[in-house]
C-alpha cells in the first residue's frame, strides 16, 4: 500500500536554471558566472590572489564536489566548498569574509528565484488530501534552509510533511539514509513511499532498491525517459494524480 509520497525538488518542483532569463533581464551574469566572480572579489579584496588563479582553483573544487556527489552520496556544504577552495589556494579568509561569500552563494537561488514547475501547486493539493507527503533533495548551492524558503515563498511548503535536504542528513541520493529520513518523519515504512524525480539512477532505482515505487517525472528533463526502471513516466503535472492512482491499484 501506497501511504506517501515524497518529491525531488530540482527540474521536479523547482525549474531549475528558470531564474537564469530572470538574471539576465535584470542585467545580472549567470549563476555558473556570478559564484565565481563572488569568489574571485573575496579573494583578491583579501590577499590579492589574481582572478584568473580563482577560477581556476573553483573549476578544480567544482570537479571534486561532483566527484565526492556521484561516487560517495555526500553533498558538501558551501562552507565545506570554500574550505576546499581556500586549501587550493593557500589562503583563509577572515571568518566575516567567508560567512558572507557562504551566504551569497547560498542564497542565490532565493534573491532571483526559479519558478515552480507549472501545475505543481494543483497536484500537491490533491494529493495531499489523500497521501502525506515528503521532499527528498539534494542541496547543491541552496540548502535546506533556503529550499524551504523556496518553498514557503512559492505557497508548496504547507503540503509537506517530512523534509529531507542532503546538508542536513549527511548523505545524498540515492543512499537509503534520505529516504528513510522522511520515512521516520511522517510514520510509514520507507517500502509505503512512492518518490517521484526526473534522475533514474537517483531518484528511480534507488528508491527501488529499498522498496519503493518510483515515477520519473519528464517535464522538465527527460533525459532519462528511454531507460529508465521507473514504474511509471509522468510528463505533466496534470496527469500525475491519476498515475499514482493506477500504479496504488496494481
Amino acid at each position: 500500500m501506497i501511504k506517501a509520497i515524497t518529491f525531488d525538488l530540482w527540474d521536479t518542483v523547482i525549474h531549475d536554471d528558470s531564474d537564469e532569463r530572470k538574471r539576465i533581464a535584470a542585467g545580472k551574469p549567470s549563476k555558473h558566472e556570478a559564484r565565481r566572480l563572488l569568489a574571485a572579489e573575496a579573494f583578491f579584496d583579501s590577499a590579492r590572489i589574481d582572478r584568473r588563479d580563482v577560477l581556476a582553483a573553483y573549476d578544480t573544487m567544482e570537479a571534486a564536489f561532483s566527484h565526492v556527489w556521484h561516487e560517495q552520496h555526500v553533498t558538501w556544504t558551501v562552507a565545506e566548498r570554500i574550505a576546499v577552495l581556500e586549501k587550493g589556494l593557500g589562503h583563509k579568509l577572515a571568518p566575516e569574509t567567508a560567512r558572507r561569500l557562504v551566504n551569497a552563494l547560498e542564497e542565490m537561488e532565493i534573491a532571483i528565484a526559479p519558478d515552480p514547475v507549472p501545475g505543481v501547486a494543483d497536484a500537491l493539493r490533491n494529493l495531499s488530501g489523500r497521501f502525506k507527503l515528503g521532499v527528498v533533495s539534494d542541496a547543491i548551492y541552496s540548502p535546506g534552509r533556503c529550499l524551504r524558503q523556496w518553498l514557503e515563498m512559492h505557497g508548496l511548503k504547507q503540503y509537506f510533511h517530512g523534509f529531507a535536504f542532503s546538508d542536513e542528513v549527511g548523505r545524498s541520493k540515492p543512499h537509503r539514509s534520505m529516504f528513510a529520513s522522511v520515512a521516520d518523519q511522517i510514520g510509514v515504512r520507507i517500502e509505503e513511499m512512492l518518490h517521484i524525480g526526473d534522475r533514474d539512477h537517483n531518484d528511480v532505482k534507488g528508491p527501488q532498491a529499498f522498496g519503493m515505487k518510483a515515477i520519473l517525472f519528464t517535464a522538465t528533463r527527460d533525459l532519462d525517459k528511454e531507460t529508465t526502471s521507473a514504474n511509471a513516466v509522468c510528463g505533466c503535472y496534470a496527469d500525475l494524480p491519476g498515475i499514482i492512482d493506477r500504479i496504488a491499484a496494481r
